[in-house]
């Protein structure tokens, strides 16, 4: 159980994540804000209490042991970036140069600019492949690191996506968790809408996969289900139900905020807003 005080400081990093992301997209004029806002919450947890990945990066001496952490829709690389930053991997002030011309913190994640990123992503449906293969290396090395993999629920449409959860399950890399952002949204409206995915996690237990079905926005739940996953004995996917643009009122829910970035009116609302 999440103590009262870890509840708190997990509230705190979420909310400055949130204006992380919010400033960052600010700034640049560009990104994708409503898909990194949902997911803030998921990631506070996994890189405070349930993530082995030393802020030292490959400097530390745990570093081939690490846990792999790949950010399949690397759109919502606004997110990665300031939970990173929050976290010490790299100086926040670099949030300021997200999306500029040799920004280190370019528009999609790039392996080798920062420490914290593992894989170069941004092309959907190819992240969970990558870390299928991941997975299996790890496995054949008889390394103990868990390999997490944090998707979107459009994506979900590639067929490459599949063929992975496929092989996943066939391999039976009990060292894979693949977390799915449902928020329902896509750029083009809702996923239901351009291309059902329901019923998804009677979908996944059919490829062979353990699944849990959580609250995406509520901290005890996202940590008790990764601890779950981490001892499953296959594959084990988690579908986070989450609200797209999560704590800006007026970007909640809203396909529009997919990738579009706030004007000064919104942007200080939307900062009076997670300041409260």
């Amino acid at each position: 159980m999440i103590n009262n005080q870890t509840l708190d400081n997990l509230k705190i990093f979420a909310k400055n994540v949130r204006k992380d992301i919010v400033t960052a997209v600010y700034l640049a004029k560009s990104g994708h804000i409503g898909g990194a806002l949902s997911g803030a919450d998921i990631l506070t947890v996994l890189y405070n209490l349930s993530l082995n990945i030393p802020v030292e990066w490959d400097k530390s001496n745990n570093y081939e042991t690490r846990d792999r952490f790949i950010l399949s829709k690397g759109h919502a690389s606004a997110l990665l970036y300031s939970v990173l930053a929050e976290r010490g991997f790299f100086d926040k002030e670099l949030l300021k140069t997200f999306r500029k011309a040799g920004s280190k913190l370019q528009g999609h994640p790039s392996k080798g600019y920062l420490p914290g990123i593992e894989v170069s992503t941004g092309s959907l449906g190819q992240g969970l492949g990558m870390g299928v293969g991941i997975a299996l290396g790890l496995k054949l090395n008889n390394n103990p690191a868990n390999v997490v993999i944090y998707l979107g629920d459009g994506e979900l449409q590639e067929g490459s996506v599949w063929e992975a959860f496929m092989q996943a399950a066939h391999r039976k890399l009990d060292n894979i968790i693949a977390i799915i952002d449902r928020n329902g949204l896509q750029i083009d409206g809702k996923t239901e809408d351009v291309t059902a995915l329901n019923p998804l996690d009677e979908k996944l237990k059919s490829f062979g996969w353990e699944v849990n079905t959580i609250d995406g926005h509520n901290y005890q739940q996202i940590y008790d289900s990764i601890e779950e996953a981490k001892k499953a004995s296959k594959p084990f996917a988690i579908i986070a139900n989450t609200i797209k643009g999560k704590g800006v009122s007026f970007m909640e829910n809203q396909a529009g905020w997919h990738g579009k970035a706030p004007n000064n009116e919104e942007y200080e609302k939307a900062m009076q807003e997670l300041e409260a």
